[in-house]
């Protein structure tokens, strides 16, 4: 069983890396909108490849950033600063999918992809 999660963990790590590829590619198309929700989902990819490693999943956004967040931040296991570059993630993805006005732009984008990686 620990290999197949060790194999689902490094399927969700390649899927992290892919919307890396895809927020760099909508940053260079002007897309900037799609390049923050692929750089969200980059890190939240990354955040269940790593929770998954300890047995735990969940479909909620939430759920993987609590756990996340319990087992890797405030353990100090990874350092604490990435809850802010989760948390700023979380809130230009939810600017840029549901704000109708929203104007995002490129630096914002480029900003979030560096973070992202």
């Amino acid at each position: 069983m620990e290999s197949s999660l060790k194999e689902l963990a490094g399927y969700r790590l390649e899927r992290a890396k892919e919307m890396l590829s895809a927020s760099e590619s909508n940053i260079k198309i002007g897309q900037y909108k799609t390049s923050l929700n692929r750089s969200y989902y980059a890190v939240f990819h990354a955040m269940r490849s790593a929770n998954i490693l300890q047995g735990f999943d969940s479909s909620k956004h939430s759920g993987v950033t609590a756990y996340f967040t319990k087992e890797y931040l405030k353990t100090e296991r990874l350092d604490r600063g990435l809850a802010i570059i989760i948390k700023e993630s979380l809130f230009c993805r939810e600017k840029s999918d549901y704000d109708d006005f929203y104007v995002a732009g490129r630096v914002e984008a480029e900003e979030q992809l560096k973070e992202a990686k």
